[in-house]
């Protein structure tokens, strides 16, 4: 079977094309989510159209930020980090334009389903996967199956009220988990401590350079990451937690997350392991091959 799967987050897009089993090519390009949800749907059809004009293929997985039901492939809410896509009808418009079968999944629960069949979370019967960049997504893996939930749109873990009567949310909600622990707020706590910290490759460079500062930043929003985890560990009694987005691939951060979240659990709850999404960037476009392949079925 030959697939394009596209993963589309709140800065960009990434797509890839699959012959069977084999990975042919990928590449990235910019989402432009913040033009709202008529530009990245105008972005999607480019770039299936460019493909499509170099290659044949048999189907079409999207994997997309925001609450999305899976059956319908309609986009059920999205926040403000993509204006006005809240309600496309995504599977029914990129079916009508392409001629090919097309499904559409949440990107958290398409990044879990990668590393449930491909990556990290191979073999495992039970695992947590959260993905820190412009907010934070969460997917559970129970019984080698997503949970969804009674409406289908579960895992919010972006949302879970971490500061009662803290920073807005976008959700309309204060205190999110998100405003705290994303790359997000990292880099806007750090930009209003120095604006030689505008994005978090500078932070992190400053942190290898020995920065106070920057480690003292680092250090206080890797705290907050662990307020959500510790929550979510002490509710799911899970043996693995992924955690996937570009901002993870510093070692230092799954370190010490490990480190202080056994130092925050009792000592039944120090047999969870944090590990990085081992697929990395591609773990949504990979979720995207095994729903759209039929390797992985929800029932």
């Amino acid at each position: 079977m030959k697939i394009i799967a596209l993963d589309i987050g709140g800065t960009a897009i990434k797509y890839a094309y699959f012959d069977g089993d084999d990975l042919i090519f990928d590449d990235v390009r910019p989402s432009e989510a913040s033009l709202g949800g008529d530009k990245v749907l105008e972005n999607i059809i480019s770039i299936i159209t460019e493909i499509g004009n170099q290659h044949s293929y048999d189907t079409i997985g999207i994997s997309t930020a925001g609450q999305v039901d899976s059956i319908n492939g309609t986009i059920v809410y999205a926040n403000d980090n993509i204006p006005n896509y809240t309600g496309m009808e995504l599977k029914k418009i990129l079916e009508d334009k392409f001629k090919v079968p097309v499904s559409v999944e949440n990107d958290v629960n398409a990044a879990a389903i990668g590393e449930a069949i491909y990556g990290a979370g191979k073999g495992e019967n039970d695992f947590l996967c959260l993905t820190y960049g412009t907010g934070i997504g969460g997917a559970i893996f129970l019984n080698q199956k997503l949970y969804k939930g009674a409406q289908g749109v579960a895992a919010e873990m972006g949302h879970m009220m971490i500061h009662p009567g803290g920073l807005p949310c976008g959700c309309g909600s204060f205190g999110c988990y998100e405003q705290y622990a994303s790359t997000t707020a990292l880099i806007r706590t750090a930009k209003a401590h120095s604006p030689e910290f505008y994005n978090g490759k500078a932070i992190f460079s400053a942190f290898d350079h020995d920065s106070k500062d920057a480690k003292r930043l680092i250090d206080q929003w890797v705290k907050e990451i662990s307020y959500g985890l510790v929550n979510l560990i002490y509710i799911f009694n899970p043996s693995l937690i992924v955690l996937g987005g570009g901002i993870m691939t510093q070692p230092y951060i799954i370190n010490k997350l490990n480190q202080i979240i056994k130092e925050s659990t009792m000592p039944s709850f120090h047999g969870v392991r944090v590990t990085l999404a081992s697929l990395g960037n591609l773990a949504g476009v990979y979720g995207m091959k095994a729903i759209t392949s039929k390797e992985y079925q929800e029932k």
